[in-house]
């Protein structure tokens, strides 16, 4: 289970940043990798409005920090925006990570391909504003919500605290951090008793990538999946990332992970599935573990790959049939 915290202010350690910290410390304490992202503090240059995403399903500009978030985006299984209210909306480093999402919404209702974590995957927003107005957390709520619908996450409100002009003042609010700290918990809680499986082959750039996808696109919201790999590739193979888009997974933005960026390996899983890496994966702790006897698509036609993703799908489709 993995929380995503996107600080919007571009002020460390000010109301915004200890607010997110708070409600990060409650979902750490369920069980949750957490991280943390000074957005402000990001090259993330501004959408040009080209609607070459449209077309292509990518961002014309790749050469800033937009491919990381959008790699961490589609890894969470919890995004919770924190930002400072700056004329009624986020600031202009945090609304460029937003307007940059565009990419993820094409691809998402324009080219009909489902990011497997999006059918189950939570969104909430943090604000802090100076004034008391009543509508102060109107214009951002909204613009949070359709920023969730984009990196496919349901919106599940927020928490806003106005005339927080001082530094220090979220701490003297008399209900502030433990109702962010709550709302951690709960958000990560929801997650906590989903059974875990591993996938593990050698690469972590093609059967295990379509493994992982499969459990949490039919059963994400029962299984807590993941993949890696003894000695991952460079990236997914393009192979793969096309197979699975032919029917209508999207692969787009994930990288092959190592043994080492597995999370929370201090939890046992249910259940490791290795294809290929029997004898050089490290032994993970598992109530159960399986061999799958599958080629490895690297290198193969597409043809080929197709073959091995039905045969993937299949066996998955046993496994949340089974139980695991």
């Amino acid at each position: 289970m993995f929380v995503l915290g996107l600080m919007g202010s571009p002020r460390r350690q000010g109301n915004t940043d200890l607010l997110l910290s708070t409600f990060l410390d409650g979902a750490q304490e369920k069980g949750a990798e957490v991280l943390k992202v000074d957005v402000a503090f990001k090259h993330i240059a501004p959408c040009q409005g080209c609607r070459f995403c449209e077309q292509q399903g990518l961002c014309r500009q790749q050469d800033d920090a937009m491919g990381e978030m959008n790699y961490l985006l589609r890894r969470a299984d919890v995004v919770v925006l924190a930002t400072p209210i700056f004329f009624y909306g986020p600031p202009a480093q945090t609304k460029a990570l937003i307007d940059r999402s565009q990419a993820l919404w094409a691809r998402r209702h324009i080219m009909n391909l489902t990011d497997p974590k999006a059918l189950f995957r939570k969104g909430f927003l943090l604000a802090v504003g100076a004034t008391k107005g009543k509508e102060l957390f109107t214009g951002t709520s909204l613009i949070a919500k359709y920023f969730f619908d984009a990196v496919g996450a349901r919106y599940e409100g927020f928490l806003g605290f106005r005339q927080m002009e001082e530094p220090g003042a979220i701490a003297r609010h008399p209900t502030a951090l433990a109702d962010a700290k709550k709302k951690g918990a709960e958000l990560a809680g929801a997650f906590s008793a989903r059974k875990r499986a591993l996938f593990l082959c050698r690469e972590n750039a093609g059967r295990s990538q379509m493994a992982e996808a499969f459990l949490q696109y039919h059963a994400g919201d029962k299984f807590d999946a993941q993949s890696a790999g003894d000695q991952p590739a460079s990236e997914v193979n393009p192979l793969a990332i096309e197979a699975m888009a032919e029917q209508g997974i999207d692969l787009a933005f994930r990288r092959p992970r190592g043994m080492d960026q597995i999370e929370d390996k201090s939890r046992p899983f249910d259940l490791v599935v290795q294809m290929g890496c029997e004898q050089s994966c490290p032994l993970t702790p598992s109530g159960r573990v399986e061999n799958w006897e599958l080629e490895d698509p690297a290198g193969r036609p597409l043809e080929f790959v197709r073959l091995i993703r039905d045969e993937i799908e299949k066996r998955v489709k046993a496994l949340i049939a089974a139980g695991v």
